[in-house]
């Protein structure tokens, strides 16, 4: 499977200063990919060195096999949709105008706009000026210009950025859809918690460095967190319930009718067969894994 963007130690210097140092990352078709990292770790760059608007200091960016700032720039670009984390877009123009003046200056054709209007669900809005639109109309409407011309890779720099509950949850549903029609899309988000559910694989920059790379249940492996496991038992059985228990796990807290271990990766699944034994003990089962979140905030305190 040839890869869509393809970075070989990609190094981006300012001076003395580097942006992005060594990055090596690949993105296959149909994959969602999120960038996730501090500010100033180096996502923004990592997305413009895509996107062909600078160069890097050494190292290679191909997308599509090309160089996005070489020779074959504009064709490779047009085959890209990109939303910035903020935009101004021109307040007395409607969507309908400002789709097709983006479609212009892209070369794509116009007689789609009002599908993808609908897409992002500003069908009725259409005919609106931009300068009544809410911040989640404007994004949708962002988002709307980036597919212009049905581009298979797409930059989402912040989607979600201020938006409510509601036009987060749009925005993540029109990602899903990209990725279920084999569009190849990156993403950056500080958002932790509600992307981990809408992406293939995740990569983590800490100062301009990849610390991290690869879907999540392999970077749970590999960073050997335990996972929480949760019991409901019947009133004043916990201590019958932890008297017959083998694994090697740690009890974090209980209550009369609860217990709370953390249990390693090696223990998981051993344990969950001695508890589902005792059915006449044990209600109910819950396990959390360790979040999106949990494994940033380590693996960059590992880091440092």
């Amino acid at each position: 499977m040839k890869a869509v963007v393809e970075l070989t130690r990609a190094t981006k210097r300012y001076g003395r200063i580097a942006a992005l140092q060594d990055v090596s990352l690949a993105l296959n078709p149909g994959e969602t990919v999120a960038v996730i990292g501090h500010n100033g770790a180096g996502k923004t760059t990592l997305m413009k060195l895509v996107l062909g608007l600078i160069r890097p200091s050494s190292g290679s960016v191909l997308v599509h096999g090309a160089d996005p700032a070489g020779r074959k720039g504009a064709r490779v670009r047009r085959s890209v949709g990109f939303v910035p984390e903020s935009v101004a877009f021109h307040a007395a123009m409607t969507a309908t105008e400002l789709l097709s003046f983006y479609a212009r200056l892209k070369g794509a054709p116009c007689e789609k706009n009002k599908t993808l209007l609908e897409r992002v669900g500003l069908a009725e809005a259409a005919h609106r000026r931009v300068g009544t639109y809410s911040k989640g109309m404007r994004q949708r409407l962002l988002l709307a210009q980036a597919l212009l011309g049905q581009p298979g890779l797409l930059l989402l720099d912040e989607p979600t950025s201020g938006l409510d509950p509601e036009s987060r949850s749009q925005i993540y549903e029109t990602i899903d859809q990209l990725r279920t029609e084999g569009a190849t899309v990156m993403l950056s988000s500080h958002a932790l918690a509600e992307i981990e559910h809408h992406v293939s694989r995740v990569a983590l920059l800490h100062r301009g460095r990849l610390i991290a790379a690869g879907d999540l249940p392999t970077m749970r492996r590999q960073v050997s967190l335990p996972s929480r496991l949760r019991l409901t038992v019947k009133h004043c059985m916990t201590e019958r319930v932890l008297s017959s228990l083998t694994e090697e796990v740690t009890l974090m807290s209980r209550g009369p009718d609860w217990l709370e271990f953390a249990v390693p990766e090696t223990s998981k699944i051993s344990l969950l067969r001695e508890v589902t034994a005792m059915p006449d003990v044990v209600l109910d089962v819950e396990m959390k894994h360790p979040s999106l979140e949990v494994l940033y905030h380590h693996l960059c305190a590992e880091e440092e």
